[in-house]
């Protein structure tokens, strides 16, 4: 039997522990306060979405803080990593998003100067991708770009490729 006093064990402190419990609540809250729309795009399992469904419907502040703890229970019970990224991508303030943003102007980009090689490229990323779709953007794209007309086809090819990639 060993001596548990001479053993190093590294257990998380009591405040620590309230920190990571904060953090989920207001990671809870987070999704509460998304708009539907939002909320369908990020993969949570049923009993989750159930907990965020009942937490918007309540009124009384009581009752929907005892819900918000609740959501914060469940989310300390799963892997948080993928709704955690969800929300950042959502966050305009966050170096997520900002990349996110970034990487979606790239292919737009890509798009307008490469032509097909870049869209076989997306579809190979993207499979649910409409190829005719994204070869008629990038030609009206292409088209604008040539004869410095405004920009309204790449927008529109902008809006379809985060529409996918989201």
């Amino acid at each position: 039997m060993t001596d548990l006093s001479t053993e190093e064990i590294d257990l998380p402190s009591r405040s620590q522990l309230k920190r990571e419990n904060q953090e989920l609540r207001d990671m809870g809250e987070q999704l509460v306060l998304l708009a539907k729309s939002q909320l369908e795009k990020i993969a949570l399992d049923d009993s989750l979405k159930a907990a965020i469904k009942e937490a918007r419907r309540l009124k009384n502040l009581d009752a929907k803080r005892r819900q918000l703890q609740y959501i914060g229970k469940l989310l300390r019970n799963i892997d948080v990593t993928d709704i955690k990224y969800s929300l950042e991508k959502l966050n305009h303030q966050s170096q997520t998003f900002r990349q996110h943003f970034a990487k979606l102007e790239e292919w737009r980009d890509r798009f307008i100067n490469e032509g097909n090689n870049a869209i076989e490229d997306f579809i190979a990323q993207y499979p649910e991708a409409d190829r005719q779709q994204l070869r008629n953007l990038q030609r009206q794209a292409s088209r604008e770009k040539s004869q410095n007309k405004p920009s309204t086809a790449s927008e529109k090819l902008f809006k379809y490729i985060r529409q996918l990639a989201d």
